[in-house]
């Protein structure tokens, strides 16, 4: 049984730090296309939402550029997925359809 819960628990613990770091990224791109695909975005809606996690991921090479990512990089990497989040939830739930 201890065995079982160590086993179990070095798993949940390996695949928590195995997470790939642009994943929060990658869900935002999968919330894009999951919406193109219901016809909750129209294609300029997702083209400027797409553009939008370009841009972040630009940001986020200029903040890696010097091999160290502060406090304040980070915070602002933040604050650009929280953004970009915000627009995704607005686009997806305003009136337009395509």
């Amino acid at each position: 049984m201890k065995t079982l819960i160590a086993l179990i628990t070095a798993c949940v613990a390996s695949s928590a730090l195995a997470a790939p770091p642009a994943a929060r990224q990658e869900r935002q791109t999968a919330r894009i296309a999951q919406g193109v695909a219901t016809g909750a975005l129209t294609k300029k809606e997702a083209a400027k939402l797409t553009a939008q996690q370009a841009k972040i991921q630009v940001q986020k090479k200029v903040a890696k550029a010097d091999g160290v990512v502060t406090r304040g990089e980070k915070r602002r990497l933040d604050a650009a997925q929280d953004r970009a989040s915000r627009n995704v939830y607005r686009k997806k739930h305003n009136a337009r359809t395509r």
